[in-house]
């Protein structure tokens, strides 16, 4: 679980670290963009729609693994809207809050046996 939290501290400082550099040198017009982008039917248009694919599973995860509650729901959201930075911070978490137990960390302490609150 050590590198699994090294990794997503590191992919926290690298998205955050490229994302203040490209809204001091663009602006941040993040929604222009990634629609021209999406829609444009090129190589860079495939490669936001499966990085949003990726943003809805991750976003699906996040809510399923919190049963669906009204918190679940809330931090998928924002998981699927904040991409790794939000994403990597919530696993860091739940890295902690599993206690090196993997189960825990994938299935939720409800699912995996452990606090039912989820």
């Amino acid at each position: 679980m050590t590198i699994l939290r090294t990794l997503c501290i590191a992919l926290f400082a690298i998205v955050a670290i490229y994302t203040v550099i490209v809204v001091a040198n663009h602006g941040a017009n993040l929604l222009p963009v990634y629609f021209a982008d999406l829609f444009s039917v090129t190589w860079t248009g495939q490669f936001v729609l499966d990085f949003t694919t990726y943003l809805v599973l991750s976003a699906l995860w996040v809510a399923w693994r919190h049963q669906f509650s009204a918190f679940g729901i809330g931090l998928g959201l924002l998981a699927g809207v904040g991409g790794m930075p939000v994403f990597s911070i919530y696993l860091i978490v739940a890295i902690g809050a599993a206690r090196g137990d993997v189960r825990v960390l994938l299935l939720g302490p409800a699912r995996a046996g452990g606090d039912p609150s989820g």
